[in-house]
């Protein structure tokens, strides 16, 4: 008979920039190890992944990450007092420092994670990119953060258009000037705050890789993705799974030496040349995480495991040619369910 599990998982939001918790869900659910009862943890009362009753058994809202960590946590015990959660998996970049705060608390009422380290966190966000990449051998495009608008006049000592405006966090546009470069730092920073990460464009082809690192060194799993299908906010709508050792090589070499902790995805650029450049690491996984289900490595279930200690082999292989292509549909629900979210906070 298969355990039983109490998950809670955050990124509810399935919409046309979706968050990976509906994906996440779904690879649970696939689990050959264990059972789950899904609880979701939501920001916004129009999630969809709220009202999929198929998919979450019961939604709680949660502050947001301005709220603070100690806000946070009261919620999250009065949840687990009902609920009694094995393991939350947070799928936010935005969320991870405080649910990274909060780890040994959260132990203490039972509850079990696996996220990277502070430092961990710290050193692969996009405006430390650069020195990451001196630090570990990775090729990444010449980038520099700005803070004021006022400094793009000055980019072309540096850098020559068209380049890449990105938010801290989330978000990224191409700029073929400077005047749409002011307009897309205006834009992501008045919704991500600052710094804006300014970087070289590389043409290319699109990779991701999402993998899963035992914070002891050990690559879990890993699975390799051409995009297919990029949406106008840069979003893979579609992707096939391929058979590609360098890219493999690269996340054992970032696995092995920064002894990485929890799911993550390399987001890669293969440069008309045939050379890879890291363009970003998210610390979380990705949306598209189900594709890793339908290859044959569960990542979701392994973060799972791995957060309740348990010791777990390194995946050997993956079936290539696996592809994913995402759908949007409308949900009909009753309004007294978005009301009951919306005031009460649960549903």
């Amino acid at each position: 008979m298969k355990k039983q599990l109490v998950i809670g998982v955050t990124g509810l939001n399935a919409i046309d920039s979706p968050g990976p918790g509906i994906a996440v869900i779904r690879g649970l659910r696939d689990s050959q190890a264990f059972d789950c009862r899904i609880i979701g943890l939501s920001y916004e009362s129009l999630e969809p992944g709220i009202y999929m009753h198929d998919i979450v058994d019961k939604t709680y809202q949660i502050p947001y990450p301005s709220a603070g960590a100690r806000v946070l946590y009261e919620r999250i015990k009065y949840i687990n007092d009902i609920e009694h959660m094995d393991v939350i998996i947070p799928n936010f970049d935005a969320e991870l420092y405080s649910f990274m705060r909060l780890e040994q608390e959260l132990e203490g009422l039972g509850i079990k994670m696996l996220l990277p380290t502070a430092e961990q966190f710290e050193e692969r966000h996009k405006y430390n990119l650069p020195e990451f990449g001196t630090k570990y051998g990775i090729d990444v495009p010449y980038s520099k953060s700005i803070f004021s608008s006022a400094e793009i006049y000055g980019l072309h000592h540096e850098f020559s258009y068209p380049l890449v405006v990105k938010g801290k966090y989330y978000d990224a546009s191409i700029a073929t000037n400077a005047d749409q470069a002011i307009n897309y730092f205006n834009k992501i920073s008045s919704k991500w705050g600052l710094p804006i990460i300014i970087q070289e464009h590389i043409s290319g082809t699109e990779y991701n890789l999402a993998g899963l690192g035992d914070g002891k060194g050990n690559l879990i799993a890993a699975i390799p993705m051409r995009k297919q299908y990029i949406t106008d906010k840069g979003k893979a709508w579609g992707g096939i799974s391929i058979d590609d050792q360098e890219m493999i090589e690269m996340a054992q070499n970032f696995v092995k030496k920064t002894k990485w902790k929890g799911g993550f995805e390399l987001e890669l650029m293969k440069s008309n040349d045939g050379k890879y450049y890291l363009l970003e690491i998210n610390p979380r996984m990705p949306a598209w995480i189900y594709l890793s289900v339908g290859c044959g490595q569960n990542i979701p279930e392994g973060v799972a495991l791995l957060a309740l200690g348990e010791k777990m082999e390194p995946y050997t292989d993956y079936k290539v040619g696996k592809m994913f292509v995402r759908y949007a549909w409308d949900m009909i629900v009753d309004v007294e369910e978005y009301q009951k979210i919306a005031t009460f906070g649960e549903l």
